[in-house]
């Protein structure tokens, strides 16, 4: 028998916490359900699980300083936001302290479900990538490490390091915009967009040791990297 993937939710209304349980205990996941963020730490702590599903608004210990503390010990692991937010700079936040997709309430279930299930693809395939060479940078897929030769290596978040995995694919190409959205943030909307800009701006400052490494702005088509 397979061993069912373990999912944490974190979500203060007992109502909307129970039913997203048990429609995803009938996708076959196992989903360890607490109403607070300070319970959801302790229990991350002790059942190792395989994705994060957070609400930011809760008592004792909100969304995004619950993950902020798990990404201090953990670059890695899918976390997705449920939010009844929808001020750009919260999404943007959301991402920039190493979350990987969010979901503005009121969502669908089979939303959430093709989300957590992209979610993991990506990190299977993240374990199975090669190390990738870009100018005199070493960049570690699988590790989420970006190291300049002779240099200690910088950590990337879970987001980083996929954006960048696509563009050292499709380097010299123009990486469409509208098409690596979706793939990586769910939707191209003008809050994804945003995020996107974000964090390419932080991945020309990990890459400005070498000056023959550009990620350019191709203005209507999306971003291309020239190494």
């Amino acid at each position: 028998m397979n061993k069912l993937t373990t999912i944490l939710l974190a979500e203060d209304e007992p109502a909307l916490g129970q039913i997203i349980k048990e429609s995803l205990e009938t996708r076959q996941f196992k989903v360890l359900l607490c109403n607070n963020g300070e319970t959801a730490f302790e229990v991350y702590k002790k059942s190792n699980p395989e994705l994060l599903v957070l609400d930011v608004m809760m008592p004792k210990k909100d969304g995004f300083t619950l993950a902020k503390e798990i990404r201090t010990t953990d670059e890695s692991i899918p976390i997705i936001f449920l939010t009844a937010k929808s001020q750009t700079q919260d999404v943007v936040e959301g991402f920039s302290i190493g979350g990987n997709d969010y979901l503005k309430k009121p969502f669908s279930m089979e939303e959430l479900i093709v989300r957590i299930n992209n979610l993991l693809n990506r990190t299977k395939l993240q374990k199975t990538a090669e190390i990738l060479q870009i100018g005199n940078y070493t960049f570690n897929f699988t590790k989420q490490t970006l190291q300049l030769k002779n240099q200690k290596s910088t950590q990337l978040t879970h987001r980083e390091a996929h954006l960048l995995f696509h563009l050292i694919k499709n380097k010299n190409q123009v990486l469409d915009r509208s098409l690596i959205l979706n793939k990586l943030w769910g939707n191209d909307d003008f809050f994804s967009a945003r995020s996107m800009d974000v964090f390419i701006t932080k991945l020309r400052k990990k890459l400005n040791q070498d000056s023959t490494i550009q990620i350019i702005n191709v203005r209507g088509f999306g971003y291309k990297l020239i190494c």
